[in-house]
């Protein structure tokens, strides 16, 4: 027996008692979210406002004078590092990751300096600590790795980046949501398609045991739909109200047709 599912809309969908974008700075939703740092002269040490412009030349000086160290951080717990990845700065994160900086320190929101490279898409920066041995699989405040902010901004580059250094498909954050997950909630099409083809697990759930099929429903991701039932998604499976994959498609409006 082979299913098919036909689909037209009905009404609106009901809405998922859905959080706000996990990892996105100061509670904005995703279509709001300003990825960067507010930069703020009086927050900074002399090595952070070198770094922040770009500045090769004045972060060597500063090193020279003592006026800071390498690793120091500002009023925003940012290193210069940080602060040059989140500004697309190349030049100067090559400069201190040959002065031999701490890779892997974190800012107030437990950000390293790959995840702002890659919250901000600077690709090269993010590349340069990756070839530096830098940690993908750190987490943030909110459980986000670099991988998750990557399918956030529907990076394919960055996210096949950071899987030949051995990022994890399957992280979680505090709302239980692996990259596939939130890339399906962020209706991010060509990316859910790229973590499929990675093997993503495609019977994950979030923390409503709601799985991707029913995701891909409720977000009208009817391609991504098509795909996870071709890869064989449960459609069976209940989440914690005891809906299933049916029902939500019966609830937001899709009909289902079957062939025998």
């Amino acid at each position: 027996m082979k299913k098919i599912w036909g689909y037209w809309r009905k009404k609106d969908l009901l809405p998922f008692s859905s959080s706000i974008i996990p990892g996105t700075d100061r509670g904005h939703h995703g279509t709001n979210f300003k990825p960067g740092y507010h930069i703020r002269d009086k927050d900074l040490g002399e090595i952070h406002k070198a770094a922040s412009v770009g500045s090769v030349a004045k972060t060597h000086q500063v090193l020279l004078l003592g006026k800071n160290g390498l690793n120091d951080k500002d009023k925003m717990n940012r290193t210069a590092l940080h602060l040059a990845c989140a500004c697309g700065h190349a030049a100067v994160v090559a400069f201190l990751l040959e002065r031999k900086c701490l890779l892997n320190l974190c800012d107030a929101e437990n950000k390293t300096a790959l995840m702002k490279a890659v919250e901000c898409q600077e690709e090269e920066c993010a590349t340069l600590l990756l070839e530096h041995g830098a940690d993908p699989n750190v987490v943030d405040v909110c459980g986000n790795t670099a991988l998750h902010y990557a399918v956030l901004f529907q990076n394919v580059s960055l996210a096949a980046k950071l899987f030949s250094y051995d990022a994890n498909i399957e992280a979680r954050n505090q709302d239980d949501l692996t990259p596939l997950l939130l890339g399906i909630r962020e209706r991010k099409r060509q990316i859910v398609e790229f973590l499929v083809k990675k093997e993503a697990n495609i019977h994950a759930v979030d923390k409503m045991k709601r799985t991707a099929l029913m995701l891909a429903i409720n977000y009208e991701c009817m391609d991504v739909v098509s795909l996870l039932l071709q890869r064989g998604a449960d459609i069976f499976s209940q989440d914690v109200f005891g809906r299933t994959a049916e029902e939500y498609a019966v609830i937001s409006g899709f009909k289902i047709q079957k062939e025998f």
